[in-house]
Formats: C-alpha cells, sequence, structure tokens
C-alpha cells in the first residue's frame, strides 16, 4: 500500500538515475561469487548421492553413476538456458515467482515463492552444518561445541552481508576460487593417471555397497537422478537476484548464469568420470570427493587443501539465500503478500529486514536440528525442484504469446525442462517423505495461506484508506488540544505553548487519584497553576484505579461526543535525555498516555521532545 510521489529531478521509468549506488551492485565475476556458492559447494555431495542410491544394486549399478551425471548435466544446461531466458524476460528478479505470477496466476505464483523461502532457508541451515560437521570430521574435539560453532558461523555470514551484497562478494571470492580451482586441478591430474594415488583415507571404513544387489531398473535410475540433482540447488539465484547487478543489469546477470552452469557442469561430469575411471566405492564416514583427492593427488597437502576448500565453501554456500531470498520478499511486500518491511531497502543496497529475518529463522532451524545435517537434509531440494518446475511452464507459456524468433524452440526446451523437474519433484518428494519431507508438504501450504491472509488485510486497509481513489478537498475544522499535565515546569509551559500554535482552544488535564498523597499534590497544583494563570484552564480527572492513559482517553471520548465536528489532539510533553542510559530515568508516563488513547480513541497523538542538552 506505499504511495510513491514524484520529486524535483526524478528520473523517467525505464531509465537509470546518475548515481543509485552501482558500486554497491554485483559484477559478473562478483555476482557469480556472491550467489552461486550454494550451486558450486553441490559437487561436494551431488556425485556422492547418486553413488549411494547405485550402491543398493552392487558394483554394476556404480557403472551407471557417469550417464546418470550427464543425464542431471543436461538438465543443468536447459535449466541455464530456461533461467537465462528468465532474466531476460523479468528484469526485477523474482524467478520462478515472477513468471509464475505474470502466465500462472496468483495462486501458482504463490506456490513458487513459497517452495523458494522453504528452499532457501533450509540451504544455509544445511550449508551451516554441513561446514561444520566437515570441520568436526578433522577435529573430532569440536563436535560437542557444533551448534554454537554453526550459530557463530551464521552470525558471521550474516554481519557480512549487512554490509552489502558487494561486500559478501569480494568476502567470499577468494574461497570460491581456491575450491573450484582445487576440484579442476583434482579433474585434470585424475585424467592422467591410470590408477589412484592413494587409497589411504577409504581403508579400514566398512563398504556401504549392497551384497544383495538390487536389479538395475527405471525406479533406482530415477531416484539416482533424482537425488544427484540435489546438485542443481542454486541455479535459480542470479534469476532471482537481477536487480542485485550493475548496469547493463540483464546482460551481466545473464552472463553470470551462463559461467556458473558452465563450470558446475564441467566439475560434475569430470568428478564422475574420476568415479568411474577409478571404480570408487562408497564407504562409511569418508566423503566421495574425499576419496577422489586422495586418489588423484595423494595423501598430501594437496588433499588437504581439497577438504578445507570444500569445508568453508559448504558453509559459505549459505550466502546465497542471503543474496536471493531478500529480493524475493522485496517482491512478495510489494505485491502486499508480505509486510511492506521487507521492502525497505538500508544503505549499500542492503534489504536488511530480509537478511534479519532469514538470519533468525535459519538460526531456530539450526537449533531445532542441533546442528545435525542429517536432519535437515531431507527437507532440503524439495522445494527448489517445484520452483523450477512452475518457471518452466511459465516460460512455455510466454513464449506462446511472445512472437519472437525461435520462439518455438524455445518453449519446447522449457517444455522438457519442465517434465524433467516434475519428474524429479514427484520421486524426491516421494522417496524423502517418510524421512521428514512430509514437513515441507505441509508447510509449503501454510506460507501460501500465510501469504493470502497478508495479502487480504492490505486490501482491506486499501479500502478503508481510498487508495486509487481521488480523495475529497481538505477542510479546516475547528480543534481543541489537550495537554497532560502533573507539575509546572519549563515542560509544562513550552507544551501550553506548542498546543496554542496547533488548536483553537487548549485545555490542560491532570488525573486526580483519591489517596491523601495524591490530593495534597492535586491542590498544590490547583494554586500553582491559578497563581500562573497561563490562559488555558485545567481539569481535573477523578479515578479511583491507580491508572493514568484510560481516565484520558475517556476523557477525549467525551469531548468527541459532546463536539462531533471537532478535531482532537492529545498533545504529550516528554524530556529527551541528554545520554542514551538516562532513559531508565524516566517514567514512561507519555508512552503510557499515547498507548491508551491510541488504542481506545480517534485522536490525533502529539509528542513534544523537550531536549535536556
Amino acid at each position: 500500500m506505499s504511495v510513491l510521489t514524484a520529486e524535483p529531478g526524478a528520473v523517467p521509468a525505464g531509465e537509470e538515475p546518475p548515481d543509485t549506488g552501482e558500486r554497491h551492485r554485483l559484477t559478473a565475476v562478483t555476482g557469480l561469487a556472491a550467489l552461486s556458492l550454494d550451486a558450486m559447494a553441490s559437487v561436494a555431495y551431488g556425485p556422492e548421492a547418486i553413488v549411494l542410491v547405485l550402491a543398493a544394486a552392487g558394483a554394476h549399478g556404480l557403472g551407471y553413476t557417469l550417464p546418470v551425471t550427464l543425464a542431471i548435466a543436461a538438465l543443468l544446461a536447459v535449466l541455464v538456458a530456461s533461467y537465462r531466458q528468465v532474466i531476460a524476460a523479468f528484469p526485477d528478479g523474482g524467478g520462478s515467482y515472477a513468471v509464475a505470477r505474470t502466465h500462472l496466476g496468483a495462486r501458482t505464483s504463490l506456490v513458487a515463492a513459497a517452495s523458494l523461502v522453504l528452499d532457501y532457508v533450509l540451504n544455509v541451515a544445511v550449508a551451516v552444518t554441513a561446514g561444520v560437521a566437515a570441520l568436526t570430521s578433522a577435529f573430532p574435539a569440536l563436535y560437542p561445541h557444533r551448534l554454537w560453532i554453526c550459530l557463530a558461523v551464521l552470525v558471521l555470514i550474516t554481519g557480512v552481508n549487512l554490509r552489502g551484497i558487494v561486500e559478501s562478494a569480494k568476502a567470499f571470492i577468494v574461497p570460491t576460487v581456491v575450491f573450484v580451482g582445487a576440484i579442476f586441478v583434482l579433474i585434470v591430474v585424475g585424467l592422467f593417471r591410470s590408477s589412484p594415488a592413494s587409497t589411504v583415507t577409504a581403508a579400514g571404513h566398512a563398504s556401504v555397497l549392497a551384497d544383495n544387489a538390487s536389479t538395475i531398473g527405471a525406479l533406482l535410475l530415477l531416484k539416482a537422478f533424482a537425488s544427484g540433482c540435489a546438485a542443481l540447488t542454486g541455479v535459480e539465484a542470479i534469476a532471482n537476484a537481477v536487480p542485485s547487478f550493475r548496469v547493463p543489469r540483464v546482460k551481466r546477470a545473464q552472463h553470470a548464469e551462463v559461467a556458473l552452469g558452465a563450470v558446475l557442469g564441467a566439475m560434475l561430469i569430470g568428478l564422475s568420470v574420476l568415479i568411474s575411471r577409478f571404480h570408487l566405492q562408497p564407504v562409511e564416514g569418508v566423503t566421495v570427493l574425499a576419496q577422489l583427492a586422495d586418489a588423484c593427488l595423494g595423501h598430501n597437502w594437496g588433499f588437504y587443501v581439497v577438504q578445507f576448500a570444500t569445508m568453508i565453501l559448504l558453509a559459505l554456500s549459505a550466502n546465497t539465500s542471503f543474496g536471493g531470498l531478500p529480493v524475493l520478499l522485496k517482491l512478495l511486500a510489494r505485491d502486499n503478500y508480505l509486510p511492506h518491511v521487507f521492502a525497505l531497502k538500508a544503505d549499500r543496497q542492503v534489504h536488511r529486514h530480509g537478511v534479519l529475518a532469514l538470519a533468525l529463522v535459519s538460526a531456530a532451524l539450526l537449533v531445532f536440528s542441533g546442528g545435525d545435517t542429517n536432519t535437515l537434509v531431507p527437507l532440503f531440494a524439495i522445494g527448489v525442484f517445484v520452483g523450477f518446475t512452475i518457471a518452466q511452464v511459465g516460460m512455455v507459456k510466454h513464449w506462446r504469446l511472445e512472437r519472437g524468433p525461435g520462439r518455438r524452440g524455445k518453449a519446447l526446451l522449457n517444455g522438457f525442462g519442465a517434465v524433467l523437474t516434475g519428474v524429479a519433484t514427484v520421486v524426491v518428494t516421494g522417496s524423502k517423505f517418510a524421512e521428514g519431507a512430509w514437513l515441507v508438504v505441509v508447510m509449503l501450504p501454510l506460507l501460501v495461506a500465510a501469504f493470502g491472509a497478508v495479502h487480504r488485510a492490505y486490501r482491506r486497509i486499501g479500502e478503508r484508506l481510498g487508495l486509487g481513489r481521488i480523495p475529497e478537498s481538505p477542510h479546516r475544522e475547528r480543534s481543541v488540544v489537550i495537554v497532560p499535565v502533573s507539575s509546572l515546569s519549563r515542560l509544562t509551559s513550552q507544551a501550553l505553548s506548542a498546543a496554542a500554535s496547533l488548536g483553537d482552544e487548549v485545555r490542560a488535564v491532570t488525573v486526580c487519584h483519591p489517596d491523601p498523597e495524591d490530593r495534597a499534590q492535586l491542590h498544590a497544583l490547583e494554586r500553582a497553576w491559578a497563581e500562573w494563570d497561563p490562559g488555558v484552564p485545567l481539569v481535573r480527572l477523578t479515578c479511583e484505579r491507580r491508572t493514568l492513559g484510560r481516565p484520558i482517553a475517556a476523557y477525549v471520548r467525551e469531548v468527541t461526543a459532546a463536539e462531533p465536528a471537532t478535531q482532537v489532539t492529545v498533545l504529550i510533553p516528554e524530556t529527551e535525555p541528554e545520554r542514551l542510559w538516562q532513559r531508565l530515568l524516566q517514567n514512561q508516563r507519555g508512552a503510557v498516555v499515547a498507548h491508551a488513547v491510541r488504542r481506545e480513541t480517534d485522536a490525533v497523538i502529539c509528542r513534544l521532545r523537550f531536549r535536556l542538552s
């Protein structure tokens, strides 16, 4: 329900003002660092998820690791091409929410938004716990303190993001470069090896390969495909945060999206080739990536570089959510589906309330899970596939309405992607439902219902305010200003002077209670008032109960009833202390009166600050 007003020197719609804080926005490179950590870090668990599912079919099943990965890479290419189109078609950001809002209706757009909100929040919790799990694996003595370490990491990431998305990109670009560089070195070195350099990491660990191997059927391959698709989380983040890029925003965001797809696809395929090349088997307590680092680089400093880079990037991959979710919350607030406070932007282009809300909910999830990754993983990745599917279906309709060249091919591409991600959504939900995914299925409609409730509330407010309609011309009414007083002072004098300048009539009121001490104070005040004679009547309000705000609110109601054409204003004088700590010395009577008058009357409330400095 916000109202936008033109100001002198305002820039026409569609044009960039001369200085909109572009230095606090992202380039293609910094955008890749700020918004792709989730996707980059997923190579640490994506290939492993495939291997763990295929292990049910024994050693023969592991032979399908590369074909399944190639299918995921093909889907990645479809998604990158699709979101590149989404970026161009919806430069205000929002990803699947923006697509659905335009082409699939309000209800579908809210489902897309709710799925993205859930996935972003879960991504923070999963990323932080996974990174800390890698740390406690290297240093077991820290394991009992993992929850506090998780919360400390969350505070660190939140603090960096409150300084601006560019600051977070600068802080995280080095870990990203180190991780990607280490993975590519691992892949290149491994391709030149005919046998593993070392198997020390997996030695002594029990294999999780099934003894009574099941047959390799379509369902098993689909389950492996769906599990491996966890590597695709984060692909949509750049499309959600297009407004965070520097001009030309669309081109920079598209370049970042393509670079993300190319790097992620190359890492996924390269790691799967090495898994097949060295015939690696999943073992308990050791990640597949650790086995690959051991096999390619040997059990030396290079192995530990890969491990520590993975640990750091997993923890920092939560930054993807801090880059994408606040922009999505801003769009929801702009459309009246969330409180408008989420649309406010602070310095450095920071949606501070969105960042803080994400941090608080994520902290609650961390406390709920006790810092344990396994508690959260079953809830992860379902929401993002719902968003993928909705975005692809919406883009199919978009190309049907467009008349540009190649629209049929683009629509077929999006339709094919929608089928793939839709199948993945069903399989992932079904396979993880009993493990906790039911919670996401329950939360999704609850979030949609909450968005609807906020929207209805704003619509009622808009109707009462007459937004969108020309109001009646303003006119002057007779006004009475009521000033609560308890003693004579410079504050009283200044309050009455201010009241006289605001209204036609000024009345001072004081509340009297029945006990002797209060009556004595009242008589003293009345004698001093008569001696001072300010030309303003002092009205005594007697109240049997020890309350201050209600008698004044009752008097306001009496005045309003007796003079319905009169505008009543309550002017509350208060002192403004020199030091912040001196607020503790104040009796808070002004706040009590303001609360009672606001709750029980329609009077205008003014609070006069008398500065002691």
